[in-house]
């Protein structure tokens, strides 16, 4: 036979070859309710078993759920230091774009919409300085003072978010976060 030919009747021979190897199952005849057992025998879990894996993880939630659940006030307060460090950074390209910071009055949805009150910049950004104004993640609108005094100083803005109680001043998770103060928790 010429190797052509060998080539062509490749596939033939490995099917053949396919065919004579044995199988794993045995060579007599089993029951079809035997085979039905036994398959059902090797891959069921007991009651006991079910029972040992759940409360495993009972104890489990038991331990992590009161760590976790603590802690979301702790992010909420840092997504609202993140968002007011971003406002900060839409207000310093505002005053680059128009040389002052928009007025309590205008408020920080001039970094959105072109202000019509107070004095109207020149050189507005076409698009605004955020594409949206954001809420503070208890979803109150931050609060925006501009000029602001702060003691003897005299501060050129203030952002502020109420907390979790949404009222002025508080302690602890509903204290007020500040752009003035944002580094000290």
């Amino acid at each position: 036979m010429s190797i052509r030919e060998r080539i062509n009747h490749w596939p033939m021979i490995m099917l053949w070859r396919r065919k004579q190897r044995t199988s794993s199952l045995p060579s007599f005849p089993i029951p079809h309710h035997s085979l039905r057992r036994r398959f059902h025998d090797e891959q069921a879990f007991t009651f006991i078993e079910i029972m040992v894996v759940v409360a495993i993880l009972a104890i489990l939630a038991a331990l992590v759920v009161p760590r976790i659940m603590g802690r979301t006030d702790d992010a909420k307060r840092t997504a609202a230091k993140v968002q007011i460090r971003n406002i900060e950074g839409a207000l310093q390209l505002y005053k680059l774009d128009n040389g002052v910071y928009p007025s309590t009055e205008q408020g920080l949805k001039s970094l959105v919409e072109k202000p019509s009150v107070g004095v109207i910049p020149k050189k507005w950004k076409l698009g605004g300085y955020l594409p949206k104004l954001p809420e503070d993640p208890w979803a109150n609108p931050y609060k925006y003072l501009s000029p602001v005094q702060r003691g003897e100083y005299k501060v050129e803005y203030e952002i502020t978010s109420l907390g979790t109680d949404g009222e002025v001043g508080g302690e602890g998770v509903n204290a007020d976060i500040t752009n003035w103060n944002l580094d000290k928790e």
